[in-house]
């Protein structure tokens, strides 16, 4: 068993992956919405949105997210965080965990 616990952390990081697990996605978290531009040529990535608000950019469309949304972006979709909440928190889940998928932009 693997467990995880956002509660007192800052910024971002990963719980579970193919690095400490069996798994083939990796299962991160961040409370804050980074504005780092990049495409994944390979990962889909999940996000899904638990506390608080946030702005995203996924290729040319920015819109708002709030609790209980969820976003899926698809390989090759240049995406972003723009802004978001004092109290923000989002879970991401990256299927097919593939290393080194990144690519900025």
């Amino acid at each position: 068993m693997i467990r995880g616990d956002v509660a007192g952390t800052h910024g971002k990081g990963w719980f579970v992956g193919p690095w400490n697990s069996p798994l083939t996605v990796a299962v991160g978290f961040a409370d804050e919405g980074v504005n780092d531009p990049h495409a994944h040529d390979e990962m889909c990535e999940v996000y899904l949105v638990a506390r608080g608000s946030s702005t995203m950019r996924v290729r040319d469309e920015t819109f708002g997210l709030a609790a209980g949304d969820m976003v899926v972006v698809e390989p090759g979709e240049a995406h972003t965080f723009t802004g978001s909440s004092d109290d923000y928190l989002h879970f991401v889940v990256q299927s097919p965990f593939v290393k080194g998928d990144k690519r900025p932009l």
